[in-house]
């Protein structure tokens, strides 16, 4: 059954609108960081993300070398590298190392989670350094601002900071927060004011909240079920992933 077309003349009218205006794939970036994932399973993922076309392919710092070696010089996916993930909570030499590393080993771009302890502790002098210093590495950085817990003062900080570092993108969570909403993503982009874009990461269960999350703002979306999304799009299911 096509439940877009079945949902169409109801609360969702415009969804099918909005599908028709967006390149899917090009907008995704598929995450892959569970921890206990097999170097099989990361390879079907990885071979499933080239062959959707997905504009990236998130990784944790350590699996860059491997995956590299197993995509092309050009197309997508790019390589995507989280960097002091998940909690940011790493010296600030050793956040950098962790950069310069997956920089060398051939990542593409690099979603850092920036320093919150000294955010919180009103040292945003230290936090702007960590992420410039990063940033000079000449790879486009999404600074990770845990939008959803922190309150709204520190995240109008955090995105001065980030911006004044020279970050290009900023991303809504780690995924281990409260999920994305649109209003977040809204909050977000009205902050950035078009200084950086924005990624919506974190708990992307379906269509219709992918959709929304663009329709708020989103330039790309985070997810570890890109391809089911993918196949929700094509079956036009706008419910919860299968």
């Amino acid at each position: 059954m096509n439940h877009l077309a079945a949902t169409e003349h109801h609360s969702h009218k415009s969804l099918r609108e909005l599908l028709a205006t967006v390149d899917l794939p090009s907008v995704l970036d598929h995450a892959c960081l569970d921890p206990l994932q097999s170097g099989s399973a990361l390879q079907e993922q990885l071979e499933a993300a080239r062959l959707l076309g997905c504009a990236g392919f998130c990784i944790p710092s350590g699996w860059v070398e491997r995956v590299r070696s197993r995509l092309p010089s050009t197309g997508p996916p790019r390589l995507v590298a989280v960097v002091g993930f998940p909690t940011g909570a790493v010296p600030s030499s050793v956040k950098l190392a962790e950069a310069e590393w997956v920089a060398e080993a051939g990542a593409d771009e690099l979603d850092v989670v920036p320093d919150f302890a000294a955010l919180v502790d009103g040292n945003t002098e230290r936090v702007y350094e960590e992420l410039a210093a990063i940033v000079q590495l000449g790879l486009p950085v999404k600074v990770i601002t845990e939008a959803a817990r922190l309150p709204t003062s520190l995240l109008e900080q955090l995105v001065e900071v980030a911006v004044d570092a020279g970050a290009q993108w900023l991303k809504t969570g780690t995924g281990y927060g409260p999920g994305v909403t649109p209003e977040l993503v809204r909050l977000l982009v009205k902050l950035a004011r078009k200084r950086a874009a924005v990624k919506a990461s974190g708990g992307i269960h379906g269509l219709e909240q992918a959709l929304r999350l663009l329709e708020a703002g989103a330039r790309r979306l985070g997810l570890s079920r890109a391809p089911a999304l993918l196949e929700a799009a094509r079956r036009g299911e706008i419910g919860t992933l299968r």
